[in-house]
């Protein structure tokens, strides 16, 4: 009996998710506990690349193609199509570890009430050269597993690239709101989840890899998105402080910096004495001026926006 459905949504990256898919294949867990719904966008550039990603898996696949604009909907049509009981959502670019699957299927089995969902770590694939951006993108700006103490992960930390939880409470809450396309629906989703008791625990050997390196240019574009997704978010859920915009709030008083230190950033943990307070200062002053003003650009232009509606 399939006990597992894990939701993927693509878009021309045919190449990636035949990776994705290769580890998936590779799980310790039986072919038959799982399966696979990707779900597709149809401006789609490689649909017969697609196709032969898919195709040949020990695993059942079923393959959707979105009809509505944004990852949220292609998530709710990929849970909604999906079988299984338990549904755990992979970003296309995830690598799953071998007990990636095993893992998630044996804590819901610990923990069977509807209300538990269960987080697996992400960490920057191994064949990837990390630079000072990505290592300063893992303390709390891209993801925050490192401050994560104990079990319990909290609902914030909600990450769709390596997530689990119940199909009974997607349906109690009645799935991601889809008008937020991309950034913020997984917390969003998760925000409405704990009002109905949701806990989301920590399975720290249910890791998966990122098979992705992020530019500081790049991450420009993303924070502008992100700036008026959060802007929709706390009008939604005014008892919730605008991370991000504090976040970057702090870059007017931090002054500016070369980044010298922030080299370091990869091999010198912030806990190290004397050294680790000089790299990761200089991180942050760095990196947080490089996005700051992308930010600070899209909360006021979605200010404007919503000022004329």
């Amino acid at each position: 009996m399939v006990r597992l459905s894990i939701v993927i949504p693509t878009l021309n990256r045919a190449g990636v998710l035949a990776q994705a898919l290769d580890r998936l294949a590779a799980q310790t867990a039986p072919p038959g506990s799982f399966e696979v719904v990707v779900v597709s966008d149809p401006e789609e550039r490689e649909p017969a690349a697609l196709e032969r990603a898919l195709a040949g898996r020990p695993f059942a696949v079923e393959h959707l193609v979105r009809s509505a604009p944004g990852v949220s909907a292609a998530r709710n049509a990929g849970w909604r199509a999906a079988r299984a009981p338990l549904v755990l959502f992979l970003g296309d670019d995830i690598l799953a570890g071998p007990g990636l699957v095993a893992e998630h299927l044996a804590w819901h089995d610990r923990h069977p009430r509807d209300e538990v969902g269960v987080l697996g770590p992400v960490r920057w694939a191994r064949r990837l050269r990390v630079t000072p951006f990505m290592a300063w993108l893992e303390h709390g700006v891209q993801f925050d597993f490192r401050s994560i103490e104990g079990e319990e992960a909290g609902w914030g930390r909600f990450y769709t690239s390596n997530a689990s939880v119940k199909r009974a409470m997607l349906e109690r809450v009645g799935g991601f709101d889809e008008s937020f396309a991309f950034a913020y629906e997984d917390l969003d989703l998760a925000k409405r989840m704990a009002a109905h008791g949701f806990r989301l625990l920590y399975a720290r050997a249910a890791v998966a890899e990122h098979l992705h390196a992020p530019t500081v240019e790049e991450y420009r574009r993303r924070v502008g998105i992100i700036a008026e997704a959060e802007r929709r978010f706390v009008a939604k859920h005014p008892d919730v402080e605008p991370y991000f915009r504090n976040l970057f709030a702090r870059a007017k008083g931090l002054g500016p910096s070369r980044g010298r230190w922030a080299r370091l950033a990869p091999w010198v943990p912030r806990g190290v004495p004397w050294l680790g307070e000089r790299v990761w200062t200089s991180a942050d002053r760095h990196f947080l001026a490089q996005l700051a003003p992308a930010f600070e650009e899209a909360w006021e232009r979605s200010a404007q926006s919503t000022s004329v509606r």
